[in-house]
């Protein structure tokens, strides 16, 4: 008897233990909110405190998922595991263009995990594509608020469309967007239109005990109607995980519509928390200038005459002229980038562009220290050379570039200006400065430790397999190295200066074919064919991973050539002892040999031995182990190398060549620029 007393009340310790661990979180707005989502694709935090999930650019994905993940089995209850209960609220807005129709939906969704990188755009909402549409193993919960009508004839053809999606964009149950407008009229439901660019507000509420699901919209500002919108019974449990995410995911085809989100709450202990409402951000729709410049002629012609209109055409061509020209017409490039500064805003920041304020200077021009004014959040200004035509190229290439990858080992570009004398890239401050500093600054007295080493490469490996496979395009970096990598203040490697980067379609190949980059760096193929690919960030990757193991410059004299050295130590089976000694052996030897193992697989003579990044995350998470590391070669002689690789003493600056910048200590040398 007391046996049994005894397995009862152990049984009832593990239940207790297995119990799920409730979450709540509340968002009114979403300032300040970078650190607890995980932002994928085109998906920004606007400084209004909007979540914008996607803009008008056709075929995008936008992604948005709360960093921490929730436990959604509950096994305490039976011996079969059962959905945990959870409440939601949120308030969205879809902004259609001025002219024509906009698409496609976004969708509340529970997924295994916070990046679906094979999902498609259009009909499939960044959920799914045509190969794992209805796959089990998806393990995908999700409630579709969808604008566009055609993919699924009987549920959803006239758009308009709010449905429960397991697994598949074809919807379990689902009705044409609606609400209760009378409290009194039970059943009667008023028609809601998803894409009127007015906020509408959205509770979704599953009931772990009777397994039912229900789904409510009203605009915001109307209470909660006491009927929803779909009621269905469905057993979660046979869906989801034990961890799962919650977020959003919207996208466009070739309609498009900008999908924002202005606020959102979760619970998985009760009613989520109400929403401050007063405190939401509004998206408010781009006008078009043109709409209104007629009236404007008729009131001045009606109330001034024809001399009044005439003075109002001369004042403004004399006056307003020079207004215009000092801040110029939008290029293409300009039309989807991140938030563009005020000149002023950025002149208070940095104090007027102090001396004291410097933090950094490149051939391009100067990085300063700022702390914004209408924020106080502190910000990196680099203020770029205008008369330089390859100044211009960086500029408009950096934010090309990097103005929509979000990830958080890339360096985050917040925003720009460009007057008629300045072009200004805003970044966030990073307050580590840059690996090479802590590697190799003579007035840094404190040693990386093998544990930050380790984590450091682990996530510029991170940011290089976004840039690569991860985001809508691929990004050629082109200029990988120590001095553009920065740490922020947990220690983290964060990949920056992106003046050198290339975009090409997946699927292609890229066509540049101009040498830039760093000496040390540079891989052995630019040299014959000039053509950069994901195989030379790859080398550059290499080399950086022998430098941070090693505590060695690529080129420190012209009889110290890095990867030669390496090259050295493996083929006489000593290759730990390439290891750098300010680390006193306090290190993981089999971290040790795998990063320098790795380093020499990366930086390989021959382009398809080199590893993918993919791959190369795959080796550094354990998860695959490294192949056997062989034809190396012997290392060069200085005699060997081509003569435009040849440096003397310390310098690494190249005849013809200008210095690439970033945002710490940026004097590096660079081969033709290429553009």
């Amino acid at each position: 008897m007391a046996s049994t007393i005894y397995l009862v009340l152990l049984l009832l310790f593990f239940c207790m233990v297995a119990e799920a661990q409730d979450v709540e979180f509340l968002f009114d707005g979403f300032n300040g909110s970078e650190a607890n989502l995980t932002l994928d694709r085109v998906s920004i935090i606007k400084p209004s405190g909007l979540l914008r999930l996607t803009n008008e650019t056709q075929n995008a994905v936008g992604h948005a998922f709360y960093s921490q993940k929730i436990q959604m089995l509950n096994r305490s209850s039976s011996s079969s595991p059962n959905a945990s209960s959870f409440s939601t609220t949120f308030v969205f807005q879809i902004i259609s263009p001025s002219k024509g129709e906009g698409g496609f939906g976004l969708a509340f969704t529970l997924s295994p995990s916070d990046r679906l990188p094979g999902a498609d755009a259009g009909h499939f909402l960044g959920l799914f594509n045509s190969a794992n549409d209805g796959d089990s193993s998806n393990n995908i919960f999700a409630v579709e608020f969808d604008t566009v009508n055609g993919f699924n004839e009987i549920t959803d053809s006239e758009g308009n469309y709010v449905g429960i999606n397991i697994n598949s964009v074809k919807s379990e149950a689902g009705k044409p967007a609606s609400y209760i407008g009378d409290a009194n009229r039970l059943g009667s439901f008023e028609e809601l239109l998803l894409d009127s660019g007015k906020p509408i507000q959205a509770w979704i509420e599953y009931d772990g005990v009777t397994k039912l699901i229900n789904v409510t919209i009203a605009p915001m500002g109307q209470d909660k109607p006491i009927q929803p919108l779909i009621p269905f019974q469905y057993d979660l449990s046979k869906v989801v995980k034990e961890d799962m995410y919650a977020g959003f995911s919207a996208s466009t085809g070739e309609k498009a519509s900008s999908h924002y989100i202005l606020g959102w709450s979760f619970s998985t202990k009760g009613a989520a928390p109400p929403l401050n409402l007063a405190r939401l951000p509004i998206a408010v729709p781009e006008k078009n200038s043109s709409s209104f410049r007629p009236s404007v002629i008729a009131i001045i012609a009606s109330l001034c005459g024809v001399t009044t209109l005439l003075f109002v055409i001369l004042f403004f061509v004399t006056v307003y002229k020079r207004k215009w020209q000092q801040f110029e017409d939008l290029e293409d490039w300009e039309l989807d980038s991140p938030h563009r500064f005020r000149y002023q805003d950025l002149h208070t920041a940095t104090k007027g562009f102090k001396k004291s304020e410097i933090i950094g200077v490149g051939g391009f021009g100067t990085v300063y220290r700022g702390r914004l004014p209408t924020s106080a959040i502190e910000v990196a200004v680099k203020k770029i050379n205008h008369n330089s035509i390859q100044g211009l190229r960086e500029f408009t290439a950096e934010i090309e570039s990097l103005g929509c990858l979000r990830h958080k080992n890339l360096v985050n570009l917040q925003g720009w200006c460009k007057t008629k004398r300045d072009l200004l890239l805003v970044y966030e401050f990073i307050p580590n400065g840059s690996l090479a500093g802590l590697l190799f600054s003579r007035e840094n007295s404190v040693v990386l430790s093998w544990e930050q080493r380790f984590n450091i490469v682990k996530g510029i490996a991170a940011g290089l397999l976004y840039l690569h496979e991860e985001w809508g395009q691929v990004v050629i970096h082109r200029d990988v190295k120590s001095s553009n990598v920065l740490i922020d203040a947990e220690m983290n490697g964060r990949l920056g200066d992106f003046g050198l980067a290339r975009l090409y379609n997946h699927g292609t190949t890229s066509h540049t074919t101009s040498i830039v980059g760093t000496i040390g760096y540079l891989a052995p193929e630019l040299t014959r064919t000039g053509q950069a690919s994901t195989g030379s960030d790859v080398y550059a990757y290499g080399i950086l991973l022998l430098e941070v193991a090693c505590g060695r410059k690529p080129v420190e004299t012209s009889d110290f050539i890095l990867i030669d050295s390496a090259i050295e130590y493996h083929r006489t089976g000593g290759i730990i002892d390439a290891a750098d000694p300010k680390l006193n052996s306090a290190f993981v030897v089999e971290e040790m040999e795998l990063v320098l193992g790795l380093g020499l697989l990366c930086s390989h003579r021959k382009p398809n031995a080199r590893p993918t990044m993919r791959q190369v995350t795959r080796y550094l998470n354990w998860e695959a182990q490294l192949p056997v590391i062989d034809d190396l070669g012997s290392p060069d002689s200085p005699s060997s190398r081509p003569k435009f690789m040849e440096v003397s003493g310390s310098s690494n600056m190249i005849t013809g060549s200008y210095p690439s910048s970033s945002l710490d200590h940026m004097s590096t040398g660079s081969i033709d620029a290429g553009r």
